[in-house]
């Protein structure tokens, strides 16, 4: 079985809770100490097996760290360890779902060494916006239910209004929509992606 690791808890000692979102679940687990084991950090991609238990958690056993090469690069790996906690405060109270959240997780990590790291958590998130039917692509101010037109401000969860009724951002409204329609931030400068990757911040 594979998955990410989205979250860990210390316990008593070096113990640790570990979960791990894979493509059917998010899996909490129990991790014990023990020197030859291989480390356990949030944003690893594993292989692993799981010995259930009676009476407590399953134990996360025979652990296989697969590695990416920008895992070393301290800014990538900082802004994907801020995508796995968006997940796990997102899921952390689901047992089953859907294979979108660790297909949109894969597709970054694939490509985290050569596109820029924001850009591409910005686009995962506008795509699972919209596969959970939450992406408002129509131009309308969610305040006060007008058309939005020339500037569009957003918030958590990209919903969208007039800079005026809410929020303090002043976007254009064409590269937005390009945006939440093609699911791209092409036409995006960089002051745009990083005040937009301040809303993913806030969570889906």
């Amino acid at each position: 079985m594979q998955g990410y690791i989205v979250h860990t808890q210390k316990v008593k000692e070096e113990d640790l809770i570990v979960y791990i979102l894979t493509q059917e679940s998010l899996i909490k687990c129990y991790r014990f100490y023990g020197a030859r084991h291989p480390s356990v950090m949030q944003g690893f991609k594993i292989d692993f097996e799981l010995n259930e238990s009676a009476n407590f958690l399953p134990h996360l056993r025979s652990v296989l760290h697969l590695g990416f090469n920008w895992l070393v690069v301290r800014e990538r790996l900082m802004i994907w360890q801020q995508f796995m906690r968006l997940f796990y405060a997102h899921l952390k109270d689901v047992e089953q779902m859907d294979e979108v959240y660790f297909n949109q997780a894969e597709i970054c990590a694939q490509r985290l060494l050569k596109q820029n790291p924001k850009r591409l958590i910005i686009e995962a998130y506008v795509r699972i916006l919209e596969h959970e039917g939450r992406l408002h692509d129509e131009p309308t101010c969610f305040v006060c239910d007008e058309k939005i037109e020339g500037s569009i401000s957003l918030t958590r969860g990209f919903l969208p209004s007039h800079p005026n009724c809410f929020g303090n951002l002043n976007l254009n409204f064409e590269k937005i929509q390009h945006l939440l329609k093609k699911k791209s931030t092409i036409l995006l400068d960089d002051r745009e992606v990083n005040e937009l990757y301040s809303i993913v911040l806030q969570g889906f």
